[in-house]
């Protein structure tokens, strides 16, 4: 942020994200992630994520027009990753319920998170890996989607801050 962001728009915006993540995470946990993974849960997948898409393009106009632009495209980030992160969590939990054999280790909701965390960070620890063919495409599905969100959403919202400080800078 810039010295003319008044701390409380900061403050407020940190809380927003908090939040909203804490949200996400209440959600998940509750979650009862029990039942198969089918072709429902594929397309529930599929149009979460085109949601996420369509999110960060409405979150990139909002950056544009914002008052504070570096402050929106934060809120943007911090809301847009964790939504990523738990749409997988809960694809990898629905999987590795109905198929148990689907990871090295059966998974529970902290275990499918965790996973999902590894795989979207590149640590790749070892200790959970998916051995199914389903377990495999789905893992690479959110490895590709790791490389858009890092690649393209933030390189969309990075460039709508620019061109939304240049212009309020511009009056």
């Amino acid at each position: 942020m810039d010295a003319r962001t008044p701390r409380g728009a900061v403050l407020w915006t940190v809380a927003r994200m908090t939040l909203s993540s804490l949200g996400l995470l209440g959600v998940y946990f509750a979650a009862p992630l029990t039942r198969s993974f089918t072709t429902v849960t594929f397309v529930a997948l599929t149009g979460a994520l085109v949601v996420l898409g369509v999110l960060v393009a409405w979150q990139a106009r909002a950056i544009v027009r914002s008052p504070s632009p570096r402050l929106r495209t934060a809120e943007a980030l911090g809301t847009s990753i964790p939504l990523f992160v738990v749409v997988f969590a809960a694809s990898y939990c629905l999987m590795g319920n109905a198929t148990p054999d689907a990871f090295t280790e059966p998974l529970t909701h902290i275990d499918a998170l965790y996973f999902t965390i590894t795989v979207f960070s590149s640590v790749g620890f070892g200790d959970i890996a998916p051995r199914s063919q389903a377990a495999r495409a789905l893992t690479t599905v959110q490895m590709l989607g790791d490389l858009v969100i890092l690649g393209v959403a933030v390189k969309v919202l990075f460039e709508a801050m620019r061109r939304g400080v240049e212009r309020h800078q511009d009056g």
